[in-house]
């Protein structure tokens, strides 16, 4: 009962941070960048706020947004954020669907609880990979526009995609760690095993000892 509440804890924690992942790759504020104070650079139409896909210009009365489609020009970081947080995206998708077919309330025909398990650990493993691309996403693209031009903020994206990343971290760790079949399990079926054969093999050696002592 334990496991199941860990294990459904951690499904709901994993599907909220693959959502949040979705969420900062599909909105472009992910830094807030400019070479001066905040009022300067909006007066001079300088303040920008840059995302995976487009470069927003943020003035008192524009907002305006490029979209970056020359791939080849883009920084490194960019394309590098860009190719891993899709990746986060796409593979959040089999991973939810395999926590979910291995929860025990569902049951597909007669399988059995092994299967069920290495269903479970195969999703939080996929979870945590999940997680491992939003960690480098989004600890790389700031510390890159930063180098490129002046970071002032961070933008509500890339506060979305810390919170998917803690929460995808979090969740496959759960699911992982509840799904791994105890040794206990083994040996009660080990000592049931033999304690069920053993009777079975008493009986022709008890006869065989009663027919040499009557010769």
């Amino acid at each position: 009962m334990a496991n199941t509440c860990v294990q459904f804890t951690g499904f709901v924690m994993s599907f909220l941070g693959w959502i949040g992942l979705i969420i900062a790759t599909a909105t472009n504020e992910w830094v807030v960048t400019c070479k001066y104070n905040m009022n300067t650079c909006k007066k001079m139409d300088e303040l920008e706020a840059k995302g995976l896909w487009a470069d927003c210009v943020i003035s008192t009365a524009l907002y305006h947004c490029i979209t970056l489609t020359q791939i080849l020009e883009l920084p490194a970081y960019i394309q590098t954020s860009r190719a891993l947080m899709v990746t986060a995206s796409i593979l959040g998708l089999p991973a939810v669907a395999l926590v979910l077919m291995s929860m025990s309330c569902i049951n597909l025909g007669s399988e059995p609880e092994s299967a069920k398990n290495k269903r479970s650990v195969l999703g939080g493993t996929i979870i945590l990979l999940t997680a491992f691309c939003g960690v480098v996403s989004t600890v790389w693209f700031p510390i890159g526009a930063h180098h490129e031009r002046g970071l002032m903020s961070f933008g509500f994206s890339l506060y979305s995609g810390w919170v998917g990343t803690a929460l995808c971290l979090l969740g496959g760790c759960m699911i992982t760690c509840c799904s791994v079949d105890s040794p206990a399990s083994y040996t009660d079926n080990n000592r049931f095993y033999y304690s069920k054969q053993g009777p079975a093999h008493s009986g022709p050696a008890s006869t065989n000892h009663a027919k040499s002592a009557h010769v």
